[in-house]
């Protein structure tokens, strides 16, 4: 892997001007530079934990860490730690105090990295729903076009090479690591970086000091509100603001809440922006914008793009098709060709098509056949759940179909999410299934009973099962039970394709929801025309 030289002197000074730098500690010497002697040390690796230690190394400390940590820091070869504190009495290493050892951390592993960013053309998406799908849709179009020079960084999975996809653990990766992948990408011969950016990722400093070339605000609704994320909605909308202010380009979904806030942010920092939006006048969406997604009116399952008034074809006259259904999708294709379009695409190129094959695990994958038919979705807040519901209602109006939902909530954080899923689905959901999702320190019990408290509906039935390989199979075999005259949906949110449950702090492997569906549908002996 190709790295930079880092000295502590580099180190240092990079510090200083950014002023970050409080103070290098080294033993009974405190000074704003590093000792002549120790100046030219070169730093071999960088880490954060502790446990990873050899020579050559410079630790960031950060989070919940204890002294001890560094009981043998010494022998394994400790070069120097940054911290918020001085450690010297753990350590005889030199230590970078600093006032913020994420925001120092995030500099120094960019500049250890030799500034790959720098490489890549750098796309961010943020938003409160849509961020995995836009950005595969991204990533596939830009593959397309660049016959395979294109990374990502997702909520599901990162690909570093155009086409070996590895599971993710962060939505945004912590900063070191993100700089790692990406100087591993630019290794590869990536010439693009398409990454989902949280809140957290502002929040925490993940992406501090990178300037996207091209930032997508996709939409906001109130999220990740807690106690150890965010403590209001404001400071949740402000985190992801900070997207506009760190981008060169904005593409921006005209029908957000708080557009004109978001609109002045835009301006405050002179960032030029497109709008994106769905122009559907059957239902009444017809906000103006640069670039649109119009249903067919002859399909409702094909769309058109265009983009101030030019269609955006591939070089095909046929509508587009999805492979991921719902006109979410569709909106979130014509983010997707907006990016595309400023990353140098033009509205006839045949790459402009390759998203129509995209199917991102857990977004809207559809089994079963019939009267009986299934989703696994990651919808797991307000605003995707009731987008998910509202579509499925939609596309299947004419059926008029009997929904039964398979939901839990997470433990610890995001509270008003449980209140948010049930309120979303509320008057349309027959049946309710209240089960495990990453429940972690929380008793799983308490935060099924909560949610199933917040359902008003007299004619609902509610269950609390809690493995939720059970209630996943309880809710297909109530779905059969009543398949005979009426179309079944149900719908598994929450998870994705995730194959474990957080549970005391420890992963413990779940089945998966696709799995089980999968598998019940065979004992079922319903057919699977969708996916297999």
């Amino acid at each position: 892997m190709n790295t930079a030289r880092l000295t502590l002197a580099c180190a240092t000074e990079l510090l200083q001007k950014h002023g970050l730098l409080r103070e290098v500690i080294c033993g009974e010497m405190w000074s704003l530079v590093p000792e002549p002697q120790i100046a030219n040390t070169q730093v071999q690796h960088i880490i954060y934990d502790s446990r990873e230690i050899i020579p050559g190394t410079m630790l960031f400390i950060k989070g919940r860490f204890r002294p001890e940590f560094l009981r043998d820091a010494d022998s394994r070869g400790l070069t120097a730690y940054v911290a918020e504190k001085d450690y010297s009495y753990a350590t005889k290493a030199p230590g970078l105090i600093v006032h913020d050892v994420r925001k120092a951390m995030s500099l120094l592993a960019a500049a250890f990295y030799g500034h790959p960013e720098r490489d890549l053309a750098m796309i961010g998406i943020t938003g409160t729903k849509g961020k995995t799908t836009t950005a595969y849709f991204t990533q596939a179009l830009l593959n397309a076009y660049s016959v395979g020079k294109a990374a990502l960084f997702s909520s599901v999975d990162n690909c570093l090479d155009g086409h070996t996809y590895e599971e993710s653990d962060l939505t945004t990766p912590e900063s070191l690591d993100a700089f790692r992948m990406m100087r591993t990408a630019v290794d590869n011969g990536m010439r693009y970086l398409v990454m989902e950016v949280s809140s957290q990722a502002y929040k925490v400093h993940r992406v501090h000091g990178i300037t996207f070339d091209i930032g997508a605000f996709l939409n906001i609704s109130p999220d990740h509100i807690s106690d150890i994320e965010h403590p209001t909605f404001e400071d949740y909308l402000y985190s992801k603001r900070r997207l506009i202010a760190n981008s060169r380009t904005l593409i921006l979904g005209a029908d957000s809440t708080h557009i004109d806030l978001l609109t002045q942010d835009a301006k405050q920092h002179h960032t030029p922006t497109t709008t994106f939006a769905l122009h559907d006048p059957e239902t009444g969406h017809l906000t103006h914008a640069n670039v649109l997604a119009t249903p067919d009116e002859q399909d409702s399952s094909r769309f058109t793009l265009s983009v101030d008034g030019t269609t955006i074809d591939g070089g095909s006259q046929e509508p587009m098709k999805l492979a991921m259904a719902g006109s979410f999708n569709e909106l979130n294709a014509a983010a997707a060709a907006a990016i595309a379009l400023h990353a140098g695409v033009q509205p006839h190129d045949p790459a402009m098509r390759a998203m129509q094959n995209v199917q991102v695990p857990g977004r809207m994958e559809r089994f079963g056949s019939g009267n009986l038919i299934a989703y696994v979705d990651y919808a797991h807040n307000y605003l995707s759940t009731k987008t998910l519901v509202d579509e499925i209602g939609h596309h299947f109006a004419e059926r008029n179909p009997r929904i039964i939902l398979v939901s839990g909530s997470t433990g610890g954080k995001a509270i008003d999410r449980r209140e948010g899923i049930v309120k979303a689905a509320e008057g349309k959901v027959s049946s309710y299934y209240f089960t495990m999702d990453d429940p972690n320190r929380e008793d799983p019990q308490s935060i099924a009973e909560e949610m199933r408290s917040y359902v008003k509906d007299p004619e609902a039935i509610t269950h609390v099962v809690l493995p939720r390989e059970r209630a996943v199979e309880e809710a297909l075999q109530e779905a059969a039970q009543y398949a005979e005259n009426r179309l079944n949906i149900v719908l598994v949110i929450g998870k994705g394709s995730e194959t474990a449950n957080v549970v005391n702090g420890k992963r413990i492997p779940y089945e998966g929801d696709a799995n089980v569906v999968r598998r019940m549908l065979k004992t079922l002996h319903i057919p699977n025309d969708f996916n297999d």
